[in-house]
This record gives structure tokens, sequence and C-alpha cells, in this order.
């Protein structure tokens, strides 16, 4: 059974109250509900506008005790300002730029959270155990899940975990108030999607988002630069809005350094505001125009018969996958005697497509061969929801 409307409200507000909580971050009104968060008093700047940053800083009195800057990836800084007013910071600093040249941007905060951004919509619910084949000896293709940390305790077989790269959480309860963290397990039932549909993949875990499934940009960042040179798919079921809708400056150059030249594909879900009009970052960099953006696809979810009310969409969606009332492997707990779970969101659609991505690949078919081919054959069986192709 679904959780009831009454819980998924209740678990929604109990996000909500731990976001507002945390005081490092601050947002602001993007369309309808939505919010794009990023971290208070922090900033990040290209290289050729540091001199700029810093003279604003200086005039704008930031330059106090908790001052300072780091090199987050070569070309790119973070700033840090106490007391700095980020957005008035950020147009101040663009305003006299070539059109179109993004040289700063906030530190942006991404989530996998209910109601708010691209993980699970609403709790998981306990279900029965089913059973997932064993992995395949040979021809495994390396998946990577940029996502809280996983839980070892769990029925997900260890076959399917790389021995080298599996980082994992060991907290439920990180706020002490008796009841699991909004995310705890999320890493853990992706990974379950993937093995439900593919004995191909072999998991590294890349733990980035806490137990209520937030990181902030630099923390993406840093992750994605610990991926393993023999990834050829990378999960990110989570995201996050902007003010302006333009692309999170960091997120753009890191993404760039892990796909430009290699053959590797991210599978990016799509978030659950129910936002048509938004783009949903990182998925939107399918639609962007890199020279990479053909390695990134973008998932919005489906139930079966149309696309979730839930799901966020746009011109930059390029798949509908399976995301409503999915079932998977979850951790070994009170609350769920069996390790199963029932959970809805686009977090649980995009490694379905991950899933996809790793059957296709072999030694004579690469990654991003493999993301063209799914497309091209999405195209010719045409099965669309909400205008978008579909698989079942």
């Amino acid at each position: 059974m679904p959780p009831s409307s009454e819980r998924v409200n209740r678990f929604a507000a109990r996000r909500r109250a731990r976001l507002e909580r945390l005081p490092k971050l601050a947002h602001t009104a993007v369309g309808g509900n939505a919010r794009a968060w990023f971290v208070a008093d922090e900033l990040l700047v290209v290289d050729d506008s540091r001199r700029d940053a810093e003279r604003y800083l200086g005039r704008a009195r930031a330059a106090q005790p908790g001052s300072g800057d780091e090199e987050l990836l070569p070309g790119l800084r973070r700033y840090r300002a106490p007391g700095l007013d980020v957005p008035a910071a950020v147009r101040a600093l663009r305003a006299d730029r070539p059109t179109g040249r993004q040289v700063v941007s906030p530190n942006h905060v991404f989530l996998a959270s209910p109601f708010n951004h691209g993980g699970p919509f609403g709790p998981p619910a306990p279900v029965a155990a089913s059973t997932l084949k064993m992995p395949a000896e040979t021809g495994r293709v390396a998946v990577s899940i940029v996502d809280t940390g996983f839980w070892t305790e769990t029925p997900l077989p260890a076959g399917y975990l790389a021995a080298d790269g599996v980082e994992v959480e060991t907290e439920t309860d990180v706020d002490e108030d008796g009841l699991l963290d909004g995310d705890v397990g999320h890493a853990n039932f992706i990974g379950g999607v993937i093995a439900n549909h593919t004995d191909r993949a072999v998991l590294r875990v890349i733990r980035t988002l806490d137990t209520f499934g937030v990181c902030t940009e630099d923390e993406l960042i840093a992750s994605l630069g610990r991926l393993h040179p023999d990834t050829k798919v990378i999960n990110l079921s989570l995201g996050g809005f902007t003010a302006d809708g333009s692309a999170p400056l960091g997120v753009r150059a890191a993404l760039e350094q892990a796909l430009s030249g290699i053959d590797r594909v991210v599978v990016a879900a799509a978030g659950n505001d129910g936002n048509r009009s938004d783009p949903f970052w990182p998925a939107a960099f399918a639609g962007a125009d890199e020279s990479w953006s053909g390695q990134v696809l973008a998932v919005a979810a489906h139930d079966g018969s149309s696309l979730c009310s839930w799901s966020n969409a746009g011109p930059w969606v390029s798949i509908v996958a399976p995301g409503a009332d999915v079932r998977s492997t979850y951790i070994d707990h009170a609350l769920f005697p069996e390790g199963w779970a029932q959970w809805s969101g686009t977090s649980f659609a995009a490694p379905r497509v991950a899933a996809e991505l790793s059957a296709r690949i072999d030694s004579e078919v690469g990654a991003v061969t493999a993301a063209n081919q799914l497309m091209a054959d999405l195209r010719t069986a045409n099965q669309r929801f909400g205008g978008h192709l579909g698989l079942i």
C-alpha cells in the first residue's frame, strides 16, 4: 500500500522544517511552490573574475572573520563572506558581463527530498521481499551512484557492489527525534532498482547527500571528482532549481570535466515539484547547449498510464520512466522487517534508465552509443507520457 496523504504531508513538513533549521541555508522563490536553495554567505567565482569579486567583497565589507576562498576545480573558486547578500552580489558581479557569460553564482544546495527536489516523493513503506537475480560473472558495467551513503545491512546481494568503491552510511536518526531520517537508504533503493532490471551492473556509491538528502554544490563537485576511471554510467537522483534558471556554475564545470572526451553518460532525476516551466539541474543539462549535453539523460516519472502529477518536466526531459510505487531493496530495520520498501519519485525513475543503459553496454557498444540507441528505440516505439518518450 502506498503511504497515506496524511503521512506524506507529515513527512514533507518534517523535511521543510529540517531545511529551515539549517543555519547555513537560504532560499529564493522560483515558480509555483518551488525554491532555489543556496548556501548563505558563499559565492562560486571563475578565476578571471576573482579580482572583481574581491573588490566587491571589500566594498561590501564582507572580509571579516570567517572570510576566505579556496579552489574547488581548476579555474573555479569558492568565496566565504559572512553577512554577504548573495543574490545582490551575484546580480552586481554579472551586470557588466556579456549576456550569457556566467562568471559567478551562489553555492547552490541540491536535495533528494519529497515536495522539494530531485528525490523520493513521500516516505518509503514496507513491502514483502522479492527475489533478485545474482549478478553476472562477466561483462559487468561500472555504475556510480552519487547519493546518500550505502547502509550495509541490506538485502541487496553483495555481489552487485564494487569491492573498492562503496561509501557507507552509519546514521539513521541524526536529529535524534526517534524517527528514521528522510533519505536513509536512498542509495540502497536506487541500487536495488538497477539490480532488478539488469544483472550486469557493478555499483559504486559515492556518499554526497546526508541522511536528509541535502548536499551543497561544492560537495557535489567533490563527489564528481571521485568517480572511478572505469565508470560508464553516473546516476544522479538529486537536483535543484536556480533563482534565474541559469545553469549552476560549479556543477557545469564538474560535469564538463567528468564527461568531455570520455565514454560516459549521466542519468539525472527531473525532480518532484510538479513544475513544468523551470529547468531543474543537473537534469536540465540534457537540454543545454554544452558540447557534452548529449551525454546527459533527464528522467521524469510515469505511473504506467500518464506522467506523474508530481514529476517535473519540460523540453529538457529526455525520457519518462516508471517512478510511482516502485519496489526495491531498502535497509534491514525494525520498521522494514524484510528489508524491502515501496517508494515513489523521479529518484527511482532515473536508475531504471541507468539499468537499461548498463544492459546495453558491452565490448562492442560504449556508453554514449548505448544512450543514442536507447533514444532511437524509444522514438521508434513512440510510447509517450505527457508528450515525452517513455520507457516501460
